[in-house]
Parts: structure tokens; sequence; C-alpha cells
């Protein structure tokens, strides 16, 4: 964390509905100037504690504390210090992005200048279009100026890039890498694992309301102990004909993908086996464990949840 007081405390945590636990005794810090994602499956918690963080929901017990102050009880002065963009906001279709950017930044004691997010968030060229002939991604960079034109400390990002193309991903990856260098503090959703690996300094997984992991991306990433080997078999090559490598390789498309806790012998047994044939194994690689093999060995399953989508994934998502 950058700095010595934390930004955001969250100890014991609970919020209950009923004999139905949303959130069951979470902790954890964020640090000023940190970006901070909170990962998960859809229903293990985030958005009941973001809205909790937020100041929009109730807990039933455990303490909060947001730029120092309990967010249930810290009212407007809190409120100017956060910026908010949210999954899936409503506009008015016939303001101009111009205007309405002006008009949110009114509302704030010390707003940024209007052309200035404007700029930052890449929409310069659409300042003078009216919100109902915006694309998806625009609408979303939108989004973006609206939570940011208020200078927050604190910004709360839910699926940020959801309906971006990879390009405007990009994009919105420099900027949220923008806010770490002016201090800002940012609480990141995101259902893109490429996304919190690529933007943050850390990362909590939760699921059914408890925090299973937390730390860097490196060190979640390595929970997952495994190496992957993945190799294509030459035509006439049949995979029965290959040395024990320890476990059987599962096929993915035109790959031969291999989980093994020695990588270094497979690939040793797999060149040997290769060279006294004289056959030559493509697209022979290692893969180290990535945050997106720990995640879903964390929450238990084996294969991608609907829910999760890769880097070049234009669907709209939901926490």
């Amino acid at each position: 964390m950058t700095g010595v007081t934390p930004a955001v405390v969250v100890e014991d945590l609970h919020k209950d509905y009923g004999e139905f636990a949303a959130v069951d005794g979470l902790s954890f810090t964020i640090g000023h100037g940190e970006v901070f994602a909170l990962l998960g499956p859809n229903g293990a918690g985030k958005t009941t504690t973001v809205e909790i963080l937020e100041g929009h929901r109730r807990r039933s017990s455990g303490r909060v504390e947001c730029l120092g102050v309990d967010p249930e009880t810290g009212g407007r002065s809190f409120r100017e210090r956060v910026g908010i963009v949210l999954q899936d906001a409503g506009f008015d279709e016939d303001f101009t992005v111009r205007e309405l950017v002006r008009l949110y930044g009114g509302m704030y004691p010390r707003p940024l200048g209007t052309e200035e997010v404007i700029a930052q968030v890449g929409l310069d060229d659409k300042a003078d279009a009216r919100v109902k002939t915006l694309s998806g991604g625009q609408r979303r960079r939108l989004d973006l100026a609206l939570g940011l034109v208020g200078d927050p400390d604190l910004i709360f990002l839910d699926e940020p890039t959801t309906g971006f193309d990879p390009a405007a991903r990009r994009q919105a990856w420099g900027l949220i890498e923008g806010l770490r260098t002016l201090g800002k503090t940012v609480l990141l959703t995101t259902h893109y694992l490429d996304e919190a690996e690529h933007l943050a300094d850390r990362v909590a997984v939760i699921v059914r309301g408890r925090l299973v992991a937390i730390g860097t991306p490196a060190e979640i990433g390595s929970l997952q102990r495994d190496a992957v080997v993945s190799f294509r078999l030459p035509g006439g090559v049949d995979v029965a004909s290959l040395p024990d490598l320890g476990a059987t390789p599962v096929a993915e498309g035109a790959d031969w993908l291999l989980s093994t806790a020695t990588p270094t012998a497979v690939l040793h047994a797999l060149t040997t086996w290769a060279l006294e044939r004289g056959v030559e194994l493509p697209a022979l690689t290692v893969r180290r464990p990535s945050l997106e093999d720990a995640y879903l060995a964390l929450i238990g399953s084996t294969e991608p949840e609907p829910d999760l989508v890769t880097s070049d994934s234009a669907g709209r998502v939901s926490t």
C-alpha cells in the first residue's frame, strides 16, 4: 500500500437478509493511491460490499471507514470526495456530452474542467453529440467522465470497460493508471481478469460473501502451483504414442494441454521423444499460472463461468 493511513478499512463486515448472509465477515484495507480489485463470481457479495462502502446500503454489523469517515453517516462532505462509475447508469438522452459533464461538475465544490475531463476519456469529437446518439462504448466513456469530474479522492469503478472494443479498453486502462499517478484511490470490480492483472496493485477474491484470497496478482497466481505445457502434434502422430508425462494431456482445439508441477521434466520427456523420432512439436510453450488459473481454482470451478469474459469480448455483464 502506498499510504500509511488506509483510505478504506473493512473489519468483520456482515450484511444479512434474513438468514441469508450476502457478506459474511469480510475484512481488508485499501491504501491511499492504491488500485484495488474486488473479484468474485455472480452473487459473491461484491456489489453489496461496494454499495456499503459508497454509503448507499446499511451494513448489519462490522466496521467500515472510507477516507476517515463512516460512509453510512458521512453525508455530503463524504460524497463530495467520492466518484462512482456504475455498471449501467441512466442519462437524459437529450443532453450533449459537454452539457452533462458541466452539469455534474456543478454539483461539486472543486470540479475538474469540463473540456479536460472530456479529453481524458477520449470523447473530444463527441462533446457536442447528444447522449442518444452515442454507442455503448461511448456511453461507458461518459460514465467515466461523470465519475471523474468532481476530482474525487476515492473512485469506485464497477465494470468500467464493459462494452469497450480492445483499443478503447487499452485507452481506459491508461486513464485508470493515470489516476494512480495522481494519488487517487481506486476500487475496481471487473470480470476481465486480464484487466485486474494489468491494473490492480492488489486483488481480493470473495466467494459467498467471504474473503478467500488477497494479495498482488502475482501472489494470487502463485496459489495455483501447476504450470501449463501446451503443444501440437504433427500430422499422423497420435497422442497415444507420447511418452509417460505424469498425466494425460487434454485436447483444446488443435492444441494439447498438460497441467503439471514439474514442467521441466515434462518438457524434457517431450523434446527427447520428438528428437528421437525426428518430429517437431509446433507451438510448444510453458505458461506460468495466471490470476485466471488461480481464480478459477479458488471459486471451485474447472470451467470458466458464464460471466467470466475474455479480453476481446464486448458483451455486457453483471455483478
